[in-house]
This record gives C-alpha cells, structure tokens and sequence, in this order.
C-alpha cells in the first residue's frame, strides 16, 4: 500500500471517529442541560469557550460564565426542559478544528409552570486539544420562544 493511500486512510478515520466526538459533545450538551447533570454539560466545554445564545439571555464568556448562564439564569428559569437535536452537519478546517450546525427543538415547562417551546440552530465551533475535541463557540439562532397556552406537561399517570 502506498505512502499517500496509507495518509488518507488515516485521516478517514480520524475524521470518523472525530465525527462521533463530535456527535457526543452535541449529545452531552442536551442530557447535560435537561437532566442538570453539570459535571457533563461543563465538560463539552474549552475553558476559553464563548456561548452566544442571544436575546433574551445574552453571552457567556469561559466556564465561569457558563457556570452563571446555566446556575443563575437558564435552570432557574426552567422547572424542566427536553432538547432534540438534529440535522449535525459537520465540516473540517483541518485535523483538529471543525465547523458545525444542527436544529434544536426544546420543549419544556418555566419556573412559572407555563409549557414552552423554542426552535433554534446551533453553530459550533469545536477544537481538538491533547486529543480532545470540545466546543470553543456556540452561537445560537432563536426562532421561536412560544409559550404553549392551555397545555400542562406532566408524566402519565
């Protein structure tokens, strides 16, 4: 086998398992918020990481303004919360950076007990360092933030 079959070979794994990191972080970023796990959601994240998420809530800055934009505004805010990711589409600037965009549906009740739902989309920025891939920006679009009027959610009884 050739020098330079064996060189792409290598790179097409690595792209594959990236894309499953990948994948994961996306992942983590949903089971992380909804089941307040914040050991899990503060490790998808670089330390010198931005998340924009945008009006109403503004941008965060490193993980001491994750820790204040998930601990003192977004899950005292949200009784409980459901996101479904979709659509990943993810495109390499090199071995350890990469470009990446998904959908996002949220459904989920406010501190107030009002059902919501929310649309957005999500552009990442991930970076590997030491071998681990983490997110370096998160920029959210929002299209929808609608209350769900006359609608309790709840578990079946």
């Amino acid at each position: 086998m050739s020098d330079q079959l064996v060189r792409n070979l290598e790179r097409q794994v690595d792209q594959l398992t990236s894309r499953f990191a990948l994948q994961d972080l996306t992942s983590d970023y949903c089971h992380g918020f909804d089941k307040r796990d914040w050991e899990r959601f503060l490790a998808i994240w670089w330390e010198d990481c931005v998340w924009e998420i945008g009006p109403p809530f503004g941008t965060f800055t490193g993980h001491d303004g994750i820790r204040r934009a998930v601990k003192d505004v977004l899950w005292p805010a949200w009784k409980a919360s459901t996101h479904f990711t979709t659509n990943l589409r993810v495109t390499f600037d090199g071995p350890d950076r990469a470009e990446g965009v998904c959908d996002v549906d949220c459904i989920g009740t406010t501190s107030d007990g009002q059902a919501q739902t929310v649309s957005a989309t999500y552009r990442d920025r991930f970076e590997r360092r030491g071998g681990l891939w983490k997110i370096k920006l998160r920029n959210v679009t929002m299209h929808h933030f609608s209350p769900l009027v006359g609608i309790t959610l709840s578990a079946p009884r």
